[in-house]
């Protein structure tokens, strides 16, 4: 009898499932919360955007540079504020992303929450200052090509675009730890799986990083996919060890 009454006991069941409509209103609270924090980000940020664009262009040896339009003078510096923005706005997007799929999560994988919240908001700032640190060193390697009767006459806007899509790449290129090491330790992959694709990656990797540069140059991709590659190969290690 005791083992039928064992038997009969209702199965757990997570309470913090949550119904179609629910999964509305936390995706609503989600994208208000991020939005309010782009917003109040990119007003701070306006106060010093004169000052972040002075730096930018000293920092990559850029002694003038031209708009091609009357507004261009406001254009830019809205530009600049809101990269500035989305860049300190950043954990509290990452934060309110992870909170948004913690529901779906086991109890036992929403212990990674807070760990994934801060990893995520660490390696993409240090994605970004890798970028700014590496921006001289990309500015020379690119401009090296010109011919020696040819000067760079640096347009503010396109090379706004230019930096954004090099911060960009940067911030994304270290978020892969987070991903492999997350999927390994949920157990979706495995180190012999990582190990038995490298080929594949590797390939994948190249036309990852094609596709987040900008311009036709080959040099750009590679700057990105080497820290690329070295991160996959450091995060199946750190696999490999754990026992994944």
């Amino acid at each position: 009898m005791a083992l039928l009454t064992r038997r009969r006991q209702p199965r757990k069941v997570d309470d913090t499932r949550m119904s179609v409509i629910e999964h509305l209103e936390a995706l609503r609270r989600a994208l208000i919360v991020s939005v309010v924090a782009l917003v109040v980000t990119t007003t701070g940020c306006w106060f010093f955007s004169s000052q972040a664009l002075d730096w930018l262009l000293t920092h990559a040896h850029i002694t003038s540079a031209v708009v091609l339009n009357p507004t261009g003078g406001f254009m830019i510096r809205l530009k600049v504020a809101a990269y500035m923005g989305v860049v300190v706005a950043s954990p509290i997007v990452f934060w309110q992303v992870w909170w948004f799929v913690s529901p779906g999560l086991h109890s036992h994988e929403k212990r990674l929450i807070l760990p994934l919240i801060a990893a995520t908001s660490f390696f993409f700032l240090t994605g970004v200052g890798f970028a700014l640190f590496a921006l001289p060193l990309i500015m020379k390697v690119l401009t090296g090509f010109l011919p020696t009767d040819i000067s760079y006459l640096a347009d503010a806007d396109n090379f706004l675009g230019f930096v954004l899509g090099i911060v960009i790449a940067f911030g994304v290129v270290f978020e892969l730890p987070v991903v492999l090491y997350t999927l390994g330790m949920l157990r979706i992959i495995t180190t012999k799986w990582l190990y038995q694709h490298r080929a594949y990656w590797v390939i994948g990797l190249g036309l990852v990083a094609n596709l987040m540069t900008p311009g036709g140059d080959p040099v750009t991709p590679l700057i990105v996919f080497v820290p690329l590659y070295l991160f996959w190969e450091g995060t199946a290690l750190l696999l490999k060890l754990s026992g994944r």
